[in-house]
């Protein structure tokens, strides 16, 4: 499991590498997102991912790398914004972003390496299309819960279903990574 480890290190180091840039040409504009509004944007980069898995072509120049990247950093976005709630206005420095990013990437790897041990690395022998599907029914689960004023009955709440869209999408990133080399 130590690969595991590594992998998801390189994967999300990747992630942030664009999220750093982004907030280089940005900063944290992103503050003033509600939570809904973070979960839509991950439906959209998850949609995309899906659209492009079933049509097999891209009619954009990107495929579903920067997408898969896209659901991580704004589900790390998304827990960051249930922690400090929504601003009216652009209310940290770029430094605090990261060191928010940075405390909500090491809490998506501790618990992954968790789940990891559990399940015996299981996510090795599941088909990319399947992370795909999965970010997609937490992200129908977020909704609801979301509509439901984030209260839920016997399952998670938003933050478990952000956490398990990172874990997804960075183990999909290690896939795609494995098989460039």
């Amino acid at each position: 499991m130590s690969d595991t480890g590594k992998q998801f290190d390189a994967a999300v180091a990747q992630c942030k590498a664009v999220y750093v840039k982004k907030m280089d040409d940005y900063g944290p504009a992103w503050r003033i997102l509600r939570p809904e509004s973070v979960t839509d944007q991950i439906f959209i980069k998850a949609n995309r991912i899906r659209s492009l898995e079933t049509k097999g072509e891209s009619r954009v120049n990107e495929g579903v790398l920067p997408e898969f990247i896209g659901v991580v950093n704004y589900a790390i976005m998304g827990l960051i914004q249930l922690e400090l709630g929504t601003a009216e206005k652009v209310d940290m420095s770029c430094e605090q972003a990261i060191t928010q990013y940075d405390k909500y990437a090491a809490a998506a790897k501790k618990l992954m390496m968790d789940k990891n041990h559990d399940y015996d690395e299981a996510w090795r022998s599941m088909r990319i299309t399947s992370y795909t599907d999965l970010i997609l029914m937490k992200l129908n689960r977020t909704k609801q819960i979301e509509d439901h004023c984030g209260k839920t009955e016997i399952s998670e709440g938003i933050d478990a279903n952000y956490f398990d869209m990172i874990n997804y999408a960075v183990f999909a990133l290690i896939k795609l990574s494995e098989d460039k080399d």
